[in-house]
């Protein structure tokens, strides 16, 4: 089945169409669509961040490892949906993993996971409450798969406001 091919509900949009539009759903509140602009990529990069720290077998590689991986794997899930989309995000994980390895190195392991902790909580709190703003509850409760797709809807919007179509 290619992009366009109707799907069993009827929908003839591009599969990432139709995913950033169920997303976009749960977040029209302008209050709650600011709180994601700012705790979205919190989240993201303390996801980044907690994997960074996550201890490597020497044998296997170095610091930062499980998040390259899990980076690679975003990137492949982004790539079915959408190539310039998929590079947009590649741009985000390479400035996320060059943030968290510079954190890395001056702050540690041990205090890079406790910033990492204190700003996912934060974020975390911040997505909720507007969410409460919104009278919605947050899209990966109905499927996990959106909490890839929330970051994906914030690099959708910036690409359209310089006009790269995604």
């Amino acid at each position: 089945m290619n992009d366009t091919t109707l799907n069993p509900a009827g929908d003839a949009r591009r599969e990432v169409d139709r995913w950033l539009g169920n997303y976009s759903e749960d977040h029209r509140n302008p209050t709650n669509i600011a709180i994601h602009w700012i705790c979205v990529p919190a989240i993201l990069w303390t996801v980044v961040a907690l994997l960074w720290v996550v201890p490597v077998p020497a044998m296997l590689g170095r610091a930062g490892l499980w998040a390259a991986a899990a980076m690679v794997l975003a990137f492949a899930f982004y790539l079915r949906l959408s190539r310039p989309l998929a590079f947009a995000m590649l741009a985000v994980f390479v400035v996320f993993g060059l943030v968290t390895e510079a954190l890395y190195r001056v702050l540690g392991a041990s205090q890079l996971m406790w910033l990492a902790i204190m700003v996912f909580v934060i974020a975390w709190v911040g997505q909720f409450i507007g969410h409460k703003i919104e009278g919605r509850k947050p899209s990966f409760l109905t499927d996990l798969a959106y909490l890839l797709i929330g970051p994906a809807w914030i690099a959708a919007k910036l690409m359209r406001r310089i006009g790269i179509a995604y």
